[in-house]
């Protein structure tokens, strides 16, 4: 490949043309310019945790047709946790495209929790949570007190944490973990701890910064649960045959 080519993409995407030359030409490991490169990453893997940590899981759940180990609180908390940005976005009137992303990944979680009570034989509880969560946002959206929809905001961590803490202990009490996709955790992981990096830049409190490191700290968990369970089947396996 020709590296010009490679060294137009690189300089119009990732980094400056000084840290090119520094980190990839000279081999001069600069400390901005690894932090810039770094903040960039980490940027990356935000934006893909967004937009596809939930694309894999619901086409594992549609594609094997079950939702057997997925927590229906854990799901249900995530959903809160990606409502509470559109809301505050819907109600000071952002344009759609300031946060197109964060409703498509909503809407996958809306149908995640919609797939797990549909596997559960519970199809018309689905259907009437989806009128009932569609109800919700089109009201808190359009008529809330800014106060209220700070509180949401503020509280979305939380909900996030005790998301990642319901699903890890359910899938402890089942002894596998179901048809979570791995993919999601992954991507998960990565986007948690490139947010902590981020924060950890960051001035001001304190607390934040604690919430996203132990949110990492449950992703990797969760991902641990994953290869170690599917290791465990594979012994299993191995011994009955």
């Amino acid at each position: 490949m020709d590296t010009s080519v490679v060294k137009e993409f690189v300089v119009t995407y990732l980094m400056p043309e000084k840290c090119f030359q520094n980190l990839l030409v000279d081999f001069h490991f600069h400390v901005p310019c690894l932090k810039f490169v770094l903040n960039k990453a980490c940027g990356l893997w935000i934006l893909l945790d967004i937009l596809l940590a939930q694309l894999p899981q619901l086409l594992k759940i549609l594609w094997k047709g079950r939702a057997e180990g997925l927590s229906l609180t854990s799901a249900l908390l995530q959903l809160y946790t990606l409502s509470c940005p559109v809301v505050f976005a819907m109600a000071n009137n952002f344009p759609l495209f300031a946060w197109a992303e964060r409703l498509f990944s909503l809407v996958q979680t809306a149908a995640i929790v919609f797939l797990i009570l549909r596997y559960r034989g519970e199809t018309k509880n689905g259907f009437l949570f989806l009128l009932a969560y569609g109800a919700v946002m089109f009201l808190l959206g359009s008529f809330v007190a800014a106060a209220l929809i700070s509180v949401m905001q503020t509280s979305s961590l939380a909900a996030l944490i005790l998301s990642k803490v319901f699903q890890a202990g359910a899938n402890y009490s089942n002894g596998h973990t179901g048809q979570l996709s791995t993919l999601s955790v992954i991507i998960s992981f990565a986007g948690s701890v490139s947010v902590s990096f981020v924060s950890l830049q960051g001035t001001g409190n304190a607390l934040p910064v604690i919430c996203h490191v132990l949110s990492s700290c449950l992703s990797f968990v969760l991902l641990v649960q994953i290869f170690f369970c599917r290791s465990s089947t594979g012994n299993v396996k191995h011994k009955n045959e």
